[in-house]
């Protein structure tokens, strides 16, 4: 079996307790050539990973929601990457932040700290004060170094992209994704989960979700509800985390940002000339806009992929990798923090798991590798 090796390393990785179930799909050139399901979904209860499980994809909603959100703005004309945030947003002027451009946001060099607990202070509010608190707290927010002087990975820097999107469209992140980028691509199975709303209407949810954490605050396991505490007392939706999806659909959905990325794509869903912008190594940051970019050591894309890449990882175990030179994309799905975040293993499996991979299409004569 041309595939015996890749399959092999996921049923070890089950073995070795690396996560407790996975979703593996690689594409070439838009065809799927692996698409397999491993283990549980939830431990406690038993439920079987399969190929239609849902995934909490945290921090992918970075490049796949919020990125793609201030793309189609751009298309639009109706924002500039060179904008200024505080001719948005007029809260920022005369403060420390109004030079931070909207480049600045999307590559992390904004001087914006990477991370602050904000739900300690959110969650003992009500609900309708959290978003205007939060917004304090925001511009508030002390920066580390000037704008464009450091590159820092940044939750909060993907929250004040939010912010923007939500002041320049006047709909809600989530809204705007699903009209303006989803719902024309057919995409149902990659969305939201609008905490609020399924609480007044009492929606149950489905059998369908990866469980996560068991949240030591919340007293919950956690299955269909965000693992992100900041963008769980935002209701479910933030700029940095609150994504959920297939690996079928998010594959569909970074398909189409490779044509359009070679200019093939067959929907003018997304500019081919943004794309390129955006997917474009910056050598100023080492990332792309909005999206990863391999390092040149100890890239969790392994050794093989191009440096003409582009990716992302989410702290509940989900990664996806894009080999824009060789139209490879790679994505591995898992709960690596079901039952707890303490299982770190997912660090050394994750870019065996791509040589291998990588490997093996080279052995099949698809790419060349060196």
């Amino acid at each position: 079996m041309p595939m015996e090796k890749i399959n092999n390393a996921m049923t070890d990785a089950l073995s070795d307790n690396v996560f407790p179930g996975a979703v593996l799909l690689v594409s070439v050139k838009g065809k799927i050539l692996f698409f397999d399901a491993y283990g549980l979904a939830n431990k406690l209860s038993g439920k079987k990973m399969t190929r239609d499980t849902v995934f909490d994809l945290a921090s992918l909603t970075k490049p796949l929601a919020t990125t793609l959100a201030v793309m189609k703005l751009v298309q639009e004309g109706r924002l500039e990457i060179e904008d200024k945030l505080a001719s948005i947003l007029p809260l920022f002027r005369k403060t420390e932040k109004e030079g931070i451009r909207i480049i600045n946001l999307l590559a992390h060099n904004s001087g914006i700290p990477d991370y602050r607990p904000y739900y300690l202070t959110l969650r003992d509010l009500p609900k309708n004060e959290r978003e205007s608190t939060l917004r304090d707290l925001l511009v508030k927010e002390p920066l580390l170094c000037r704008p464009g002087e450091n590159v820092l990975y940044s939750d909060l820097g993907f929250m004040f992209l939010r912010w923007v999107v939500e002041a320049v469209s006047g709909s809600r992140l989530d809204h705007f994704v699903y009209d303006k980028i989803y719902k024309p691509l057919g995409l149902e199975k990659i969305f939201f989960i609008d905490l609020d709303y399924k609480e007044k209407k009492g929606k149950e949810r489905n059998g369908s979700f990866a469980a996560t954490e068991i949240c030591p605050w919340r007293n919950i396991l956690l299955e269909g509800v965000v693992h992100d505490e900041n963008a769980y007392v935002m209701g479910g939706i933030e700029g940095h985390a609150g994504l959920f999806g297939t690996a079928g659909d998010v594959n569909l959905l970074l398909s189409e940002l490779l044509f359009s990325f070679h200019g093939i794509s067959k929907n003018a869903v997304i500019d081919g000339k943004l794309t390129n912008h955006f997917l474009r190594r910056s050598e100023g940051t080492g990332r792309a806009l909005g999206f990863d970019a391999p390092s040149l050591t100890g890239s969790s894309s392994g050794i093989h992929f191009s440096r003409n890449s582009v990716g992302h990882l989410g702290f509940t175990g989900t990664s996806f990798w894009m080999d824009l030179d060789n139209f490879i994309i790679v994505i591995l799905f898992t709960n690596r923090v079901h039952p707890s975040r303490e299982n770190m293993k997912i660090k050394e499996f994750r870019p065996a798991l791509h040589d291998i991979i990588m490997e093996n299409l080279a052995e099949r004569g698809i790419i060349k590798i060196y």
